[in-house]
């Protein structure tokens, strides 16, 4: 069955009301990020695409990134709970709530602006080239992945 698409206003518009109920002092269902943390570590994903502060992985990693975890990455499974993650996602420092917040409202705003056909054939920092439904699934995964794990 088809993930909801990151593209549509109304799938947008349900993330961001469900980012709003998060509050700093948020628990986790789950995992050892606080609710500051987890925002930071969704913007991420998106800073991957949208900014040049990541590096790309070396020729072997990259291999092994498109050979052993791309498909779980793009796929329409969801994640497991406590499941594992890339040490660039792991935030170390503190956070302002408020910043990540706005930061990842803005980035699911311009990525459903932009649209499906921006990311069509688009190269992935990690995995090489995606298709359109492979950016929405992992998009899309990924922050409903998050939003759970803070019940909502």
């Amino acid at each position: 069955m088809a993930l909801p698409s990151v593209f549509e206003k109304e799938v947008c518009d349900n993330f961001i009301a469900r980012i709003h109920l998060l509050t700093p002092q948020t628990q986790p269902l789950w995992g050892k990020m606080d609710a500051t943390k987890m925002l930071a570590h969704c913007n991420v994903t998106y800073e991957m695409v949208f900014e040049n502060k990541h590096s790309k992985p070396n020729f072997l990693i990259k291999i092994i990134l498109k050979a052993f975890v791309k498909d779980k990455v793009t796929n329409e499974i969801e994640y497991a709970k406590n499941s594992g993650t890339a040490p660039e996602f792991i935030i170390k420092d503190d956070r302002n709530f408020e910043i990540e917040k706005s930061r990842l409202i803005n980035y699911i705003t311009k990525t459903q602006s932009l649209g499906k056909s921006n990311f069509e054939g688009k190269e992935s920092l990690s995995f090489g080239v995606l298709d359109g439904n492979q950016w929405n699934n992992m998009f899309y995964k990924h922050l409903d992945h998050h939003l759970n794990q803070f019940g909502i």
